[in-house]
Formats: structure tokens, C-alpha cells, sequence
């Protein structure tokens, strides 16, 4: 039996979501090894050496490591194109694009906003900080931009790259 690669981080982080949520589709067997935060876990000198940021996740299989979790999520729909859910990463270099393009939407106009209201609506009360009303409301402004950018796509296709299920929509589950 192969050995599980293994997630370095903790379940609730996006960033590690977005991972998981990866290795589920694709069926590919995986240990989390949690990272205390609030311990400061991903700052010691052992998991530097894994993730020089001292950010999460950080990632390995075998002999390979890897950190961020976009660059980790290719990585395995790549390694495991006919496990799970097949085609993730495109099967040629323009559905490759289309996704990438997606991708990058996400990275760029629809995280930034989306984690923003996660924080302040979700783990602010649970860390009994003050929410940021005024930053809530800019950034549901924002999301709602890329929303209906979003809306007008998928009035001509069945997902955002096209009509088959993707790592460009599997991004954005996390948030």
C-alpha cells in the first residue's frame, strides 16, 4: 500500500482546505499533521525547513515537498490525472489555460474579499475580536463585483472553466 502524503496544518485554514478538498476528489490517500497557530507551531525551525514562509500548508509525498496550496493542488490532479475525479487540470494546454485563468481569478479578486468576510464573520467571534464592520462592507462590495463576473460566466458554461468540474471551481470551495 502507498504511503499517504501528508498535509502539514490545520483542517479549518482555506489554505489547507483547498488541499484536502483536492485529495478528496482525487481519491488519493492523506495524513493531516496538525500545526498549532496559536502555538506558533508554523513558525519552529522543523517546519521552516518545510514551508521557508512559516505559513500553511506545507505538503509531502515521499521525498517531495511542496508549500501553497494552488502550486500543491496542480501538483496532485497532475500526479493523479485518472484517480477520483479525472480532468481537474484540463486534458490540453487551452482547457490548461481556461483554468488557470480561473485560478488566478480566485487568487486575485475572489480570495482576498472571501477570506476577509470569513475572518470577520466566522473566526472573529470565535477569537472574541470586535468585527470590522466597515471592512465587512467594503469587502462584501468587492465579492459581489467579482460575484456577477462570476454569474455572467456561468450563464454559457456549466463551470467556470467549461462544462466539466475543475480545479478552477474546486479553488473556490474553501472560502
Amino acid at each position: 500500500m502507498a504511503t499517504p502524503v501528508k498535509v502539514y496544518g490545520p483542517p479549518l485554514s482555506t489554505a489547507v482546505s483547498r488541499v484536502l478538498v483536492c485529495l478528496l476528489e482525487k481519491d488519493v490517500p492523506f495524513q493531516i499533521v496538525p500545526i498549532s497557530m496559536a502555538k506558533l507551531d508554523h513558525k519552529k525551525p522543523d517546519y521552516i525547513k518545510l514551508q521557508p514562509f512559516g505559513q500553511v500548508p506545507a505538503f509531502q509525498d515521499d521525498d517531495i515537498t511542496l508549500f501553497e496550496s494552488r502550486a500543491i493542488y496542480r501538483y496532485i490532479a497532475e500526479k493523479y490525472p485518472n484517480k477520483g475525479t479525472t480532468g481537474l487540470y484540463g486534458t490540453n494546454p487551452l482547457v490548461k489555460a481556461s483554468i488557470d485563468q480561473w485560478l488566478e481569478a480566485e487568487s486575485q479578486s475572489f480570495n482576498p474579499p472571501s477570506s476577509s468576510l470569513v475572518f470577520q464573520l466566522v473566526f472573529a467571534p470565535r477569537m472574541k475580536l470586535k468585527q470590522d464592520e466597515a471592512l465587512i462592507k467594503q469587502n462584501e462590495a468587492k465579492l459581489v463585483k467579482v460575484l456577477d463576473v462570476y454569474e455572467n460566466r456561468l450563464e454559457s458554461s456549466r463551470y467556470l472553466a467549461g462544462d466539466e468540474f475543475t480545479l478552477a471551481d474546486l479553488s473556490h470551495l474553501a472560502n
